[in-house]
């Protein structure tokens, strides 16, 4: 694992399809934006010699910029696949977003992998949001590695940032992060600071020099060796603490000098089970070099450390009526359970899906079933249909290379799967499964949206299908309240992305509108109210008079119509009719617009004629009763009350409180949870959060996130009401 004896077996360049299982690794990059993944990808790239100049993935284009124009935008916001082979196996590289508003591509990455690495600039640190995701992988048993970037930054100190990462990672066992290596340092400059050029292998007591652009091995001075006997001894004891063989820790105590093979086979045993962590260095290779300071090491561990496929165990699969199924893991030649990880757009040939195969082999033109997940509340279409799959490829950069076939444990492109979208299931048409999905992110940022011109809303609907399809965390929200479009997003970057989506790619333009909260409206006390509708105009006439009497109900009641209509003052017939006239005033709204719920409406009295009365006319007789009975009562404007539940780390709690209050906001109480953090309860206004994911990550420094769910209508302030009334008359 880049401590062996001899030289690397050299690359084998860019990866096509893989024919077994066991030489397939699907590795997951995670870290911060500016952390240095795609960066870390494109030089593990050059060194595995799938491409021939650092700094690029072939043509400048990345893993998946399908779309020129997102050129820029993709390196950063998408999941995306390079495919590498090292040594006889095929090394799938997803590199996910550092955003916090993309987290959605980055669970899908951790759900198409079988291990992650940890990518930490040595300038940077470790953030919040990144020690959230290594919890995310621990829950799961993921194994996981760190490379420590940017070691040639003058603040960079690799032994410091192995230190904090420890810290950050380690939990209660912080000997299980330590490094395989320590970097060897060439003369300093002017300036001071002295490059890393190459490292020292602490198992084996090599050294690896990168200074002439391609790694170097050598032999350690006498004088070297006692700068790292300290590092070796604790990761010795490290690799020992976590090996299956619970009979060398007592010999090597005893002082048996313990075999350098033994030792790497153990890493690697204790790496694929998630137990041990290591961490190693990495640094992009200067131009015109061969290969980048420690990538032939990070393409060591991957393929010998990191476990293949057969070890990763199938999410849960069910038939389509909910029936468990066991699925063998990674069984080439049973049933075919894929799963569809991201969707694309190709302007030539049309949508493309990013698939995980788990089960079963796949190949091109056959007929498979797509079975979606339910997804209807955030705008997705349900579905359960056969359709034929295109042509199957795997990625790098704009090219597209066509493989005959994708095995179990493998990932690949299917073109033309015109009605799968990310997070849906392929399988055999006469054997159709449902995997159970992964966890999606709730969007809590509204971004209200109306077309820009008419030809503009001619495509919009069209165009908004589209965009969610390819991203499951977005919802889109018709409402039948405000009367708005809604796209709700994670944050503004997602915002600003499906806006520049739905522009470049649909040739939609919208313009982003205020975003109204459902209000409601609500009798303070009791009110009566007549309505009458006269009107005599040649021919028949209108006639119909009611009296009403309306009075307010506890909530959650919505409107109780009541007749105590006594002796025919109004027949029989027409009761219906006055009823269907106030529930359509009320739906209209008395005060402001906005809905009358949780009234008990009575109709007392009333008059009508053998002739002139109709249906038409008691329903608007209904009507004007329910708005003189308004305009004589004080009416409560209500607005929705959310119940937030926010996870934040123990030293922002105080202010997460205070913030709170701060939007009118009532704290119900606090929860410890594990990892020093605390869960805090409140009833906060919706209209006081339409923000607060925006907010909440400034808050907290992107370490916080909160779920929200409507509670309840309850009256607004008087003052805020008021100002609420008045804006509706002005418009």
């Amino acid at each position: 694992m880049g401590d062996k004896a001899n030289a690397h077996p050299g690359a084998a360049g860019r990866a096509t399809a893989a024919d077994h299982p066991a030489s397939v690794r699907n590795v997951v990059l995670v870290g911060h934006s500016g952390s240095g993944k795609t960066t870390l990808v494109e030089a593990l790239a050059l060194t595995a010699g799938a491409v021939n100049r650092a700094g690029r993935v072939e043509d400048g284009g990345t893993v998946s910029d399908y779309d020129e124009i997102e050129h820029r935008q993709n390196r950063s916001v998408q999941l995306s696949l390079v495919p590498v082979e090292w040594d006889g196996i095929k090394v799938n590289l997803l590199d996910t977003p550092g955003y916090a508003d993309f987290v959605g591509e980055l669970r899908a990455g951790l759900r198409a992998a079988d291990a992650a690495l940890f990518v930490v600039s040595a300038s940077d640190g470790v953030d919040g949001s990144t020690r959230m995701v290594w919890e995310e992988c621990a829950a799961v048993g993921m194994p996981r590695a760190i490379v420590i970037t940017h070691l040639e930054s003058a603040r960079a100190d690799f032994e410091t940032m192995t230190q904090t990462c420890a810290e950050a990672f380690g939990g209660d066992d912080p000997d299980a992060v330590l490094p395989l290596y320590l970097p060897l340092h060439g003369p300093q400059g002017p300036d001071g600071h002295a490059p890393v050029t190459g490292l020292t292998g602490l198992l084996s007591q090599k050294l690896f020099d990168y200074s002439s652009g391609e790694r170097k091995e050598s032999e350690p001075g006498e004088d070297q060796l006692p700068e790292i006997e300290e590092a070796r001894n604790r990761l010795i004891e490290g690799i020992i603490a976590e090996s299956e063989d619970e009979t060398l820790m007592d010999r090597y105590l005893g002082g048996e000098q313990v075999d350098v093979k033994t030792l790497i086979e153990d890493l690697e045993r204790a790496v694929a089970r998630g137990v041990f962590f290591p961490v190693l260095a990495a640094a992009p290779a200067a131009e015109g070099a061969k290969q980048g300071l420690g990538t032939v090491e990070v393409l060591e561990l991957v393929t010998r450390g990191f476990p293949t496929p057969f070890e990763h165990p199938t999410p849960g699969v069910t038939t389509i009526d909910g029936k468990p199924r066991e699925i063998k893991a990674c069984d080439t030649d049973g049933p075919l359970v894929a799963e569809v990880v991201k969707t694309s757009s190709d302007p030539y040939v049309g949508r493309v899906s990013l698939v995980r195969i788990f089960s079963g082999t796949l190949r091109p033109d056959e007929t498979v079933h797509v079975s979606g997940h339910g997804l209807a509340d955030r705008g997705h279409e349900d579905h359960d249909v056969d359709e034929r799959v295109g042509a199957l490829s795997t990625p790098f950069g704009k090219q597209q290379r066509p493989v005959s076939h994708a095995i179990a444990g493998d990932l690949v492109c299917v073109a033309k799967l015109s009605r799968a979208e990310t997070g849906d299931t392929l399988s055999a048409k006469d054997d159709p499964l449902l995997m159970e999905p992964w966890e999606m992110p709730d969007p809590l940022l509204p971004l209200a949206i109306e077309a820009h011109s008419k030809a503009d809303e001619d495509k919009l609907s069209q165009g908004l299908s589209r965009l969610v399809a390819e991203d499951p965390t977005m919802r889109l929200e018709q409402n039948q309240d405000t009367h708005q479009v809604v796209l709700w997003c994670l944050g503004e970057a997602h915002a600003d992305v499906a806006l520049e989506r739905l522009r470049s790619r649909y040739g939609v333009q919208v313009d982003v509108v205020p975003h109204k909260v459902s209000l409601r409206e609500t009798f303070a006390g009791k009110s009566a109210g007549r309505g009458r509708h006269v009107k005599q105009s040649g021919g028949h006439g209108q006639f119909a008079i009611c009296a009403i009497e309306v009075e307010p109900l506890p909530g959650g009641s919505g409107i109780e119509f009541v007749d105590k209509v006594v002796g025919g003052a109004v027949p029989r017939q027409f009761i219906p009719s006055v009823e269907k006239g106030v529930r359509a005033q009320a739906a209209k709204g008395v005060a402001a617009g906005y809905a009358l719920i949780d009234v008990r409406i009575t109709l007392l009295d009333g008059k009508a004629h053998s002739v002139d009365s109709s249906d038409a006319a008691f329903q608007t007789a209904g009507a004007l009763a329910l708005r003189e009975a308004a305009a004589d009562a004080k009416i409560h404007l209500l607005e929705p009350v959310a119940e937030v539940s926010v996870l934040v780390g123990d030293d922002y709690v105080g202010a997460v409180m205070s913030d709170l209050s701060g939007r009118r906001g009532r704290v119900l109480g606090t929860e410890q949870t594990s990892g020093n953090r605390t869960v805090v309860k409140a009833e906060v206004p919706e209209i006081e959060i339409g923000r607060y994911a925006v907010d909440l990550r400034s808050l907290s420094h992107g370490t916080a996130r909160f779920n929200r769910s409507y509670a309840r209508h309850e009256p607004m302030p008087p003052q805020i009401a008021e100002r609420i009334r008045e804006e509706a008359r002005d418009s």
